[in-house]
């Protein structure tokens, strides 16, 4: 449960960088929050493989779950357009990683038995 926090964590501040980064085209100032957001979910993601989560895992999820939600906020927020094909390549997106997700071995005699052949 820990790790899905603070994956969850590293999500909500990726996403809150990447708006204000877009939010400082209008106001310059958004961008200490875009650095101080990107700052912050580096250290969750940090944080989550000295935990011992798998990077393919841990990547994965966090830059589909940004894509996502920063394409559906940006839409909403700042009227950018959203086409199915958007729609499309955030579904593909996220099917890539749950076949990440579901293909990762997480059981250590297997991957013990990968490494010594």
């Amino acid at each position: 449960m820990k790790k899905w926090l603070i994956l969850a964590g590293a999500i909500v501040l990726e996403v809150m960088a990447t708006l204000s980064l877009r939010a400082a085209i209008d106001a310059p100032w958004w961008a200490a929050l875009a650095a101080a957001g990107y700052i912050g979910a580096f250290i969750a993601l940090s944080a989550l493989l000295r935990l011992g989560t798998p990077i393919g895992v841990v990547y994965g999820i966090w830059a589909a779950a940004g894509v996502a939600l920063t394409a559906i906020l940006g839409s909403l927020i700042f009227g950018e357009p959203f086409t199915f094909l958007i729609g499309l390549g955030i579904a593909v997106v996220i099917a890539g990683v749950v076949l990440v997700e579901t293909g990762h071995d997480t059981k250590p005699e297997a991957s013990a038995l990968k490494a010594g052949s």
